[in-house]
């Protein structure tokens, strides 16, 4: 791409579009449109955040020769099908965790992606904050030795009526999509893909699933923890544990936050305290610059998000909820 500018195209007008839209505009980045299936939805989100353009139709997003990346800011059910839109029109895209709707959809959009030589990349917004980076930092010096296990708890008191984005399947509802992601995310990027699991959890009438616990054997030797529920608040903080040392990253885990690195010995002393990156805006827009570094450099996926990654970590939610689903099929025909 030899725009000299990026201007970004918004899939949707909720309130993720909202929270992107003004972390991009406070980082000086350019949003030049937005489309809903409302136009007036569309034109009054527009209004409220300042966009030159909006559409009634996302494919009329798609055709504007005026965006240069479409950010697909819509529930999960409807990813796989808004993102080959973009791509077959020529638009890179950058979807919103989770990537897709199951894996079989992350592999058609990888697949389409590479076909036709258009970048993508999955959302994964906490992967590119300064936070993020500071770990990467700790653990290339080998602060806390060879990396052995990660855990995570990630709790929230949310809506999970049949009727909410949150507990209706036909919308992509449920805590492994929304919340669960993240544990299994930030355990994938620094163990890599299960080898095995072990899964327990709970389900709605509808098979939504509402809280899982999910043990991950990642080879020899490391294995990880995701312990997440959407219908009761808690603990959102994480671990990673070396053979030398850990370290504890504090609430909330997955966003701008601090940790404290400590040594392993018998003392368990304090070896580095990370304090809290002050950046404006919730830290969304972190991911937009890594995007736009990849276009720049033409650059087809990002490396710290990588596209066979995002299709493991679907490959996993699936697993995941269909053992819960097992479960609870189980219990119910008894």
């Amino acid at each position: 791409m030899t725009t000299e500018r990026v201007r970004w195209g918004i899939l949707g007008a909720g309130n993720i579009a909202r929270t992107f839209v003004g972390d991009l505009v406070a980082q000086g980045l350019e949003v030049a449109a937005v489309a809903s299936r409302d136009a007036r939805r569309a034109a009054e989100f527009a209004a409220e955040l300042s966009i030159p353009t909006s559409y009634g139709s996302y494919e009329a997003l798609v055709a504007d020769p005026g965006v240069d990346v479409i950010y697909i800011a819509t529930p999960q059910a409807f990813h796989a099908e808004q993102a080959l839109l973009a791509i077959d029109g020529g638009k890179p895209v950058l979807v919103e965790k989770s990537f897709t709707n199951d894996a079989p959809e992350a592999v058609r959009v990888v697949a389409a992606a590479r076909a036709k030589g258009v970048f993508a990349m999955e959302a994964m917004w906490t992967r590119f904050l300064p936070t993020a980076d500071a770990i990467g930092d700790v653990l290339e010096r080998g602060s806390i030795g060879e990396l052995v296990s990660v855990s995570s708890s990630h709790f929230q008191n949310l809506d999970v009526a049949p009727t909410s984005r949150h507990g209706n399947p036909e919308l992509g509802g449920g805590v492994m999509a929304d919340l669960g992601v993240y544990g299994v995310s930030f355990a994938s990027r620094y163990l890599g893909e299960p080898t095995s699991m072990l899964v327990d959890g709970e389900a709605s009438e509808l098979g939504v699933d509402l809280s899982a616990s999910v043990l991950l054997r990642h080879g020899a030797h490391r294995t990880s923890a995701t312990l997440t529920r959407m219908d009761a608040p808690g603990s959102n903080r994480a671990a990673i544990v070396g053979s030398d040392g850990w370290i504890d990253i504090d609430s909330v885990f997955y966003a701008s936050t601090s940790f404290t690195v400590y040594d392993g010995g018998r003392g368990q002393r304090e070896l580095l305290r990370f304090d809290k990156p002050q950046h404006v805006g919730r830290g969304m827009q972190f991911q937009a610059l890594e995007v736009e570094r990849c276009l720049s450099a033409g650059e087809l996926e990002s490396p710290r998000m990588p596209l066979d990654e995002s299709i493991a970590i679907m490959r996993t939610l699936d697993e995941v909820r269909a053992r819960i689903a097992a479960a609870r099929s189980s219990s119910v025909s008894r």
